[in-house]
């Protein structure tokens, strides 16, 4: 799937981002491939993998899911420094607090041209359908900062719009 740049944060030098995502056999897990093809990609220095908020200020990719009959979601967000986030919201931007979670297992290909980023048995989503939007903050070498997303719903970047949920899984 190919994410698109917000109009009003276009990127210098990324050519296109794009995710692949699929189930695992584990109910309620999923694989995620991030894949961004650019040559000035600004990557955070690799560091130990642990829970850490603000990862959205640099080069980070995002997943949110909303299970199906309500407004509450979950956030995970995961960084090229291994480090990652997870929350989960009682609507939309409010309620936030910490999600329990595991250490996600992330893999990381540099390029340049091509990077990628990889997931694997992410928290456990709940056992009803999911919409799910996937996201990325993309730094460049020189700065530019790009918002990616599979629907951009506002006029403004914003994930956690309701609008941007757009993929929508089965029930385990």
């Amino acid at each position: 799937m190919q994410l698109i740049c917000h109009p009003d944060t276009p990127a210098t030098a990324v050519e296109r981002v794009s995710v692949h995502l699929s189930t695992t056999p584990i109910p309620g897990e999923l694989w995620c491939e991030f894949h961004v093809a650019s040559n000035s990609l600004l990557l955070p220095p690799a560091a130990s993998p642990e829970r850490t908020d603000g990862l959205w200020k640099t080069t980070c990719f995002e997943l949110f899911a909303r299970p199906a009959g309500g407004d509450a979601y979950f956030e995970f967000n995961f960084s090229p420094s291994f480090r990652w986030a997870a929350y989960s919201f009682d609507g939309y931007r409010s309620g936030m607090q910490d999600f329990p979670a595991e250490d996600p297992d992330i893999w990381v290909t540099p390029g340049p041209p091509h990077f990628f980023l990889a997931v694997e048995a992410m928290p456990r989503l709940p056992s009803v359908s999911t919409a799910i939007a996937l996201s990325a903050v993309i730094e460049e070498t020189d700065g530019t900062k790009s918002y990616w997303a599979l629907a951009h719903p506002s006029d403004k970047p914003d994930f956690h719009h309701p609008d941007g949920f757009v993929l929508e899984l089965p029930a385990p």
